[in-house]
């Protein structure tokens, strides 16, 4: 809480009886003001809005201060993209406070999108990160009031470095906005905070800004899904969009297979030593020519059948459905799905079967 003929909680202790304490370390003043609203209110007597009331109302002040912020967007925002598009180095984020940790996500989604980021701190950067920027580097700037001093102090020497600096900030007046060379307005006519003291609608709006840019990036890279994916090997989304069905498939001696002049009751042996819940069905080059599965059995003893003296050929299911080993794990999920199947045989170019696999083969490889 600051202390000022400015501030409107100053002015507004001032016009009520209340009780100051007033005491001082090092330099840093402390107010504390008791008045009987306040008092009333910590007790939990004062009324106030429904909590879902003024749930609602931040976020509708944050959606309309996002909707004018893209009503907002002019060739600033253009000239933007095409020099992050075209940076020889890297992109470095820099900013104080809240700023700073809107900071530290949006360099993460531009890094996570095909530009190479990182975020700087700024004060740190007073004391030797500087070092971590070249002149092919851009940097984004971000202070909501454009007077941060631990960003003014640095921008002099990034700027004598030869790097380009891009500032968002909500004062185009600011001399952050003028000392860049470009500059990106987060103004918003509110903060979300009822109290009007806490950056919530401009940290809101610098971070939707940031994703803006980062997602028009993107698309100008022609940036894929394979992408993404080789950035997120770890994640749930590389494994997705990276595991392919020979790094999940049963293969060798683990296949359960069987040549089509078997018995019935040797298929079923071969089901039960593999577990598989499934055996494929070949000739003697080794070609797939049928499946047979759990349910082929049920429905196969429904009928009446003698699986000592029925042969597998008689049962199963002929022209299966089959994958590639080279194809992405997730398209066996989709296939599996549509078909509503729980195993996959894999062939080859040839009609070979090469592997098998069932869902809880793809659950253990973390791709459902």
């Amino acid at each position: 809480m600051c202390l000022g003929k400015n501030c409107a909680y100053f002015h507004h202790f001032t016009q009520k009886p209340a009780f100051f304490a007033l005491f001082a370390t090092d330099s840093l003043l402390y107010l504390v003001a008791m008045t009987p609203t306040l008092l009333q209110s910590q007790r939990g007597h004062a009324p106030k809005a429904s909590t879902l009331q003024l749930a609602r109302n931040v976020l509708s002040i944050e959606a309309r201060e996002i909707e004018a912020l893209a009503n907002r967007l002019d060739a600033n925002f253009e000239a933007a993209v095409q020099l992050i598009l075209h940076c020889q180095g890297r992109v470095v984020v820099s900013g104080m406070g809240k700023s700073g940790h809107v900071g530290g996500k949006i360099a993460a989604t531009l890094a996570s999108t095909g530009t190479p980021a990182f975020f700087m701190h700024p004060a740190e950067a007073s004391h030797g990160d500087l070092g971590m920027i070249t002149k092919g580097d851009i940097v984004i700037a971000l202070s909501n009031s454009g007077e941060s001093d631990e960003l003014l102090n640095i921008v002099p020497t990034i700027k004598r470095l030869g790097a380009k600096i891009i500032s968002i900030t909500g004062a185009a007046n600011s001399t952050l906005a003028k000392e860049s060379d470009i500059h990106l307005s987060a103004e918003v006519s509110q903060e979300a905070c009822p109290l009007g003291l806490s950056p919530t609608a401009s940290t809101t709006a610098a971070l939707a800004l940031g994703d803006a840019l980062a997602v028009c990036v993107l698309d100008c890279r022609d940036f894929s899904a394979e992408d993404f994916a080789r950035s997120h090997p770890g994640g749930s989304i590389g494994r997705r969009l990276l595991t392919r069905v020979k790094d999940v498939m049963r293969t060798g001696d683990t296949i359960p297979s069987v040549r089509d002049d078997v018995l019935l009751s040797v298929a079923l042996a071969e089901m039960t030593r593999k577990g598989l819940g499934l055996t494929a069905i070949i000739n003697v080059a080794g070609q797939l020519k049928g499946i047979f599965t759990d349910g082929d059995l049920r429905r196969a003893f429904a009928t009446g059948i003698n699986a000592s003296s029925a042969r597998i050929s008689d049962v199963m299911h002929a022209n299966p459905n089959t994958i590639h080993a080279n194809q992405l794990a997730i398209e066996a999920v989709e296939m599996m799905e549509q078909k509503k199947i729980n195993g996959l045989l894999v062939v080859d170019d040839a009609g070979k079967l090469v592997g098998a696999f069932n869902m809880h083969d793809l659950l253990k490889a973390k791709v459902v």
